[in-house]
Formats: structure tokens, C-alpha cells, sequence
């Protein structure tokens, strides 16, 4: 057998103040010219290893209190700053879930590259020049002179996703750490930076370990898994056993989790239009450029219906739920809620309307004021609509009930939740106005597979209970006919197909529709019948 390109043994990490457990026992080894991803939820451990491993712990936070990290036979626990200085970059190469936290946003991309090979060789300007233009082009840039010059807003993600890959292959090392590259990008972005990675890895012959929550992208490039959970290991094996036969609940668990063939709703009759949206417009001018945003967009949300909004970054989606409540005026077009015209409103007469249609954003702790207790939040909005302060107080903890947070969670602040858990809080707080129109604008996009799954199943409720029309808007076509009744499908500002949920996701019309459905993650995986292989490992236990 060859040995290992890198070894983890045994790692601890506990916390610098009070020896806190953060990682426990963590043992897996990568191997030249694989992929193999470490999956797991928020706080299971897996971007702490990837950071101990690049020696990029935070000393005053988290340190490495036992175990080694081989790299080729050579432990990295406690090498200095120098050695790893010398390690960065040639030997071992990271890429980041957020590109534009780490990507300088006053300085043009091509320097940042340059600025990499400048302190690392011995090249000259103009080679070093080539050599960026050579690694835009490997990473699948257009135009790779136009991007050396581009500063990072003037990209898209997946445009600045690939500058950071390209940054990260620039002393071609040996092992590539992908934190969670693809979670917040277009399934059609996505598609194409997991197609990159599967390919650069197989040209250059490197270890990739790729750090991802979704079991849909792991589907597509693992060849072997890692499962982590609450710091530690429960699972391993190659990537066909654990995808197809998982043995730890915890694993089957995440893999039920993951949207895969949804049936779709029943249709109902019978439904009357709260909101008629016809030939809406929306113009954005930058620079001396414009951009139409919205096109002459015609569609009703049904009361009670569950309206889903698909499309990719600059479709327009998230422009038409911002115009809905709002935040956004329109150039053109009406919008109507029970026959009342909102287009044209000022701001006191749309007052009446601005309880009445509620949001519920993808970040909500940027949408949470840091200082304010969580009961105080929700009960801001029905105060300011005329509300007794210690009434509003009382729904806001019923409604931290009704979300499966508890009464008591009101007493605490936003930092002292889960991603998952603030996302109920904003649902809690859109529904403590008692809305008709609830819009979600990617509102599960960022989260883990699991609690997805458990903000999926209250919006179903919620919307139910109160006989709520949502707008859910979505990048992910799997998660959509999950949960919407029917589904708008957008590009380029325009309305390019609308039908049934599940005809949309099995019969789709348009091609772009098409070319969403193909680029979601894992969709050749059949996931297995968890049930059976339950029944199966019973009877295994029972015959040994």
C-alpha cells in the first residue's frame, strides 16, 4: 500500500480558555489523487480540522491538545510560523465557502494572484503575469484578461469562487481544503465548480478533501466519505457504501434529510387571487449601464398557495420580493392585493399594507439587531402598529412556542442561536403581524440539510395554520417542489415557465427550466430505501 499523502491521528482541539472539547479523537487519512469529503452539520468539527490542518487555528480561541497531522510522514502539530510560511501555498492550498471575505475588495484579482506567486518564486513580473492568465484559464474564467483586471464586486460568485481556486493552485500544492465552496451558489454555478474541482484534481493528481453538508454534491465527487458529528467521527468508508449502505443513524439521518424525488402537491381548487402581479418593470442604473431587472412580469399568488421562485443569481427573483413588500418601487407594471393597487402608494397609505406582506430573509442574524433580546424583535413590528407592548411580548413567546423554540428563548440574543434556530426566530417575527403574504427569499439556503429539512416542514405548517400565501424563493428547483404548490421559473428578468410543482420538476417545458433540473447535485443517485437497509443490518446482527 502507498503511504498516505496525510495522516490525521487522534486529533483534539479543545478551546485555548477552559480545555473545552471541540474536536475529539478525529482520525482519517487523505490519499494522492482522491476526493474525499468530510460531511457533517454546523459545529460537527469538520471546518475546525480542515483549519488545524492548515495551521490556522485562532491561538487566543482554539488549540491542538493531542494527536498528530502527518503531512508525507512529517507531524505539523506545533510547527512555527516560519515552517508553515513555507508549507501555505506549495504543499497545501485552501479555498473558502465565502470568496468575497477572502479576496481583498480594493485591489484587482489578478494582483492578489501575482501577489502569491511574487513572495512564494523567484519569477519576474511578466512571467508571473502569464502564469495568472494560465491558472483564470484553468479554472475556467472567461476572458482571463479582462478578470486580472476586475476588482472582486465587479464579479459574480461563481466568477470569484474560481479566482479563489485558482489563487489556491497557484504553487500547485499537493493537498486542496474546499470549506463548503459550492453552499451558496446556483445549482447551474455549482455544477460547474464541482465539475472544476473533480477536474483539476484529476489532471494535477492531488488530495482533495472537500467539506460540504450536502449529500447531493457528495454523490457527485466523493470516493470516500468522512462523517462528522459533534466533533467526532461516526462514519467512514468509501463513498458508495456510505451513500448507498449507511450504517450510523446519524448518516441515515442526513441522507433522509436531502430533497431528492418530491411528489409534489395535491391540487387544489377553488382559489382565489390575493395578489395579481401584471407587466411589472424594474430599471437598475449603474455606472452609465442599465440593467432590467424585472421584464413585464404577469403571475397571481393564490390565498394559501405556496408560490416558489426559482432561478439563478441576477434572474430577478429577489427583486420581485423586495417590489412586493415594498422595498423596491417599479418602473412600470401593477401590483394588486385583493384589488387594491400598492403600485403608486405613498409611504403613510401603504402603511396599511406593510403588516399585511412580511419577509423573511436569507441571513437572519444580519436582519436581528445584535442588542436586542429575541422577545423584544418579534414584538417591535406590533408594537409600532399600535399593540400593547406587554400583549405583543406575550404572542411574540406563543409564537417561539408555535416555531419550536420555547417561550423561554425569548429572554436571550441573537448570537446565542444556530443559524437554523434564528431562521425560526424571522419566521416568528414575519408571523407576529398576522401577514396574508409571507416571502422567503432563500431563507433555507445557507443552513444544513437536516435543519433544512425542519424549516422546510414549519413553513408547510405555519403556512397551513393561518392560511398563508408564501412566496418561497429559491435557487434550489429539489427544495421548491418540496414545498410550493406551483413554481414561477426566472431568467433575466424574465417569467420563462410557471405550472405545478411537480410537472415543472419532472415535465419541464422551457430549456433553461431544464438546464436547472440537470445541474442539481446528486440527481443520478438513487438514495437508498432507509427503511430496508434497516431491516437488512437487524437481520445481519440477528444471523451473527
Amino acid at each position: 500500500m502507498t503511504q498516505a499523502l496525510l495522516e490525521i491521528s487522534d486529533l483534539n482541539v479543545v478551546t485555548t480558555h477552559g480545555g473545552l472539547g471541540v474536536v475529539e479523537g478525529v482520525s482519517y487519512t487523505l490519499n494522492r489523487n482522491e476526493i474525499l469529503c468530510v460531511v457533517g452539520e454546523s459545529g460537527s468539527g469538520k471546518s475546525v480540522t480542515a483549519h488545524a490542518v492548515m495551521g490556522l487555528l485562532p491561538a487566543d480561541q482554539l488549540r491542538v491538545a493531542r494527536g498528530a497531522i502527518r503531512y508525507q510522514g512529517r507531524d505539523l502539530v506545533g510547527l512555527g510560523a516560519n515552517d508553515w510560511y513555507a508549507l501555505r501555498g506549495k504543499s497545501f492550498g485552501m479555498v473558502f465557502q465565502e470568496p468575497m471575505t477572502a479576496l481583498n475588495p480594493i485591489m484587482r484579482v489578478g494582483r492578489q494572484v501575482d501577489e502569491v506567486l511574487e513572495r512564494h518564486t523567484d519569477m519576474d513580473p511578466a512571467a508571473r503575469k502569464q502564469r495568472v492568465l494560465e491558472l483564470f484559464g484553468l479554472a475556467l474564467l472567461p476572458d482571463p484578461a479582462a478578470i486580472y483586471d476586475a476588482y472582486p464586486f465587479q464579479l459574480s460568485g461563481g466568477q470569484r469562487q474560481r479566482v479563489v481556486i485558482a489563487m489556491a493552485l497557484a504553487l500547485e500544492p499537493d493537498v486542496l481544503i474546499a470549506d463548503e465552496p459550492t453552499t451558496a451558489l446556483d445549482v447551474t454555478t455549482q455544477a460547474q465548480i464541482l465539475a472544476l474541482i473533480k477536474d483539476i484534481q484529476r489532471r494535477m493528481g492531488i488530495g482533495v478533501i472537500f467539506i460540504t453538508h450536502d449529500f447531493g454534491v457528495v454523490a457527485d465527487i466523493a470516493e470516500r466519505i468522512v462523517v462528522m458529528r459533534k466533533g467526532s467521527v461516526v462514519e467512514s468508508g468509501n463513498a458508495a457504501d456510505i451513500l448507498n449502505r449507511p450504517q450510523h443513524p446519524y448518516t441515515r439521518q442526513l441522507i433522509a434529510a436531502v430533497p431528492h424525488k418530491p411528489e409534489g402537491k395535491p391540487e387544489e381548487g377553488g382559489r382565489s387571487p390575493l395578489v395579481q402581479v401584471r407587466g411589472l418593470r424594474k430599471l437598475f442604473t449603474t455606472g452609465g449601464r442599465s440593467v432590467a431587472a424585472l421584464r413585464d412580469i404577469t403571475l397571481d399568488i393564490q390565498q394559501g398557495e405556496t408560490l416558489g421562485l426559482v432561478g439563478e443569481s441576477g434572474s430577478g427573483k429577489s427583486t420581485l420580493g423586495r417590489t412586493l413588500v415594498g422595498l423596491l418601487k417599479p418602473d412600470g407594471g401593477s401590483v394588486k392585493m385583493n384589488g387594491q393597487e400598492l403600485v403608486g402608494l405613498g409611504a403613510r397609505e401603504f402603511r396599511a399594507y406593510r403588516r399585511q406582506i412580511q419577509m423573511v430573509f436569507q441571513d437572519p442574524y444580519a436582519s436581528l439587531n445584535p442588542r436586542h433580546r429575541i422577545a423584544d424583535a418579534i414584538a417591535q413590528g406590533p408594537v409600532a402598529f399600535g399593540t400593547s407592548r406587554a400583549t405583543a411580548l406575550r404572542e411574540a413567546r406563543e409564537l417561539l412556542e408555535l416555531v419550536g423554540l420555547g417561550g423561554d428563548a425569548g429572554n436571550r440574543y441573537p448570537h446565542q442561536f444556530s443559524g437554523g434556530q434564528r431562521q425560526r426566530i424571522g419566521i416568528a417575527r414575519a408571523l407576529a403581524l398576522k401577514p396574508r403574504l409571507l416571502i422567503a427569499d432563500e431563507a433555507v439556503s445557507a443552513l444544513d440539510v437536516s435543519i433544512q429539512a425542519q424549516v422546510l416542514a414549519l413553513l408547510k405548517s405555519v403556512s397551513g395554520q393561518f392560511d398563508l400565501s408564501v412566496l418561497f424563493i429559491t435557487h434550489d428547483l429539489r427544495v421548491a417542489a418540496e414545498i410550493c404548490d406551483r413554481i414561477a421559473v426566472m431568467r433575466q428578468g424574465e417569467l420563462v415557465e410557471l405550472d405545478r410543482a411537480a410537472r415543472i420538476f419532472y415535465h419541464p417545458q422551457h430549456e433553461y427550466t431544464r438546464r436547472l433540473i440537470d445541474s442539481i447535485p446528486g440527481k443520478s443517485w438513487e438514495k437508498p430505501d432507509l427503511a430496508a437497509t434497516e431491516n437488512d443490518s437487524i437481520r445481519s446482527k440477528e444471523h451473527a
